[in-house]
């Protein structure tokens, strides 16, 4: 029997001006947050991971569930539970992460809002007690080489979907090669339904936040295609009102999105 404990890269942080970035073992910044605004989201590609605030009432989400796989500095964590107050749970494997977050991120420490899992994120899905309770999933595993998803199978995406509600909806965060996100997308539509799949283009840095609804019909009737004004106003006034109560670029995101099927 083998007993030996799991080794992890080492945990580190460095400071650029008033940001503070995350790092494992590596030059790739995992994470970063701003100092002086703790909860403030301050890559583009993370602000995008929330973008599934468009597609939910507003009034709707402290009532909701969020969960994360992989911590990274906390800043998803932290902005569900101290801006959005809502309940949230994050699965991060190791430990010298939720360690670091604690000291230099400014994570809560848990209790009513915030529950913290230590443990690999592909058995924790598999936990049936999640099963249909999380309506917002936002997905971010990278490992210190940061090359390509740590969890990137069918069989992982399709674990995911099951964790929704029947309203609820994943965002994940791809970074790297066009081959590999290529690879990743033609996965999660096999879970999903290329139906269901919606997508940002790359940040600067390379980031493509993805969208992925629990029904695929959901993603058609999202009012995104639609040419009803009546429908498009809708998501219009959402957007604005996303901005107004929690200062994220919602009409941009309205610009921005494209369905994966059309893209494809």
């Amino acid at each position: 029997m083998n007993s030996a404990r799991p080794t992890f890269p080492e945990v580190q942080f460095s400071d650029e001006g008033r940001i503070r970035h995350l790092h494992l073992d590596s030059i790739w910044i995992q994470g970063s947050m701003d100092t002086r605004d703790p909860v403030r989201l301050v890559h583009e590609y993370v602000q995008r991971m929330m973008v599934w605030l468009l597609f939910v009432e507003p009034d709707s989400v402290p009532g909701r569930r969020a969960m994360q796989l992989g911590l990274g500095a906390g800043s998803l964590t932290k902005f569900c539970v101290k801006m959005l107050r809502m309940p949230t749970t994050v699965i991060e494997l190791n430990p010298g992460v939720l360690h670091a977050c604690r000291g230099w991120f400014h994570l809560p420490e848990p209790g009513p809002l915030l529950d913290i899992v230590l443990a690999d994120a592909e058995q924790e899905i598999n936990n049936p007690k999640w099963w249909g309770t999380v309506d917002a999933l936002q997905v971010d595993l990278y490992d210190h080489e940061a090359a390509a998803p740590v969890l990137d199978s069918v069989a992982f995406y399709t674990a995911c979907r099951r964790l929704l509600t029947e309203d609820g909806c994943m965002t994940v965060n791809l970074f790297g090669r066009r081959a590999s996100f290529q690879q990743s997308l033609a996965r999660m539509a096999e879970a999903f339904g290329a139906q269901a799949l919606w997508r940002f283009k790359a940040t600067r840095e390379g980031n493509t936040v993805v969208l992925a609804f629990k029904q695929a019909a959901r993603g058609l009737d999202s009012g995104l295609r639609s040419r009803d004004r009546t429908a498009r106003a809708g998501l219009s006034a959402r957007a604005e009102a996303i901005e107004a109560r929690w200062g994220l670029p919602a009409l941009k995101w309205l610009k921005g999105l494209e369905p994966v099927s059309d893209a494809a």
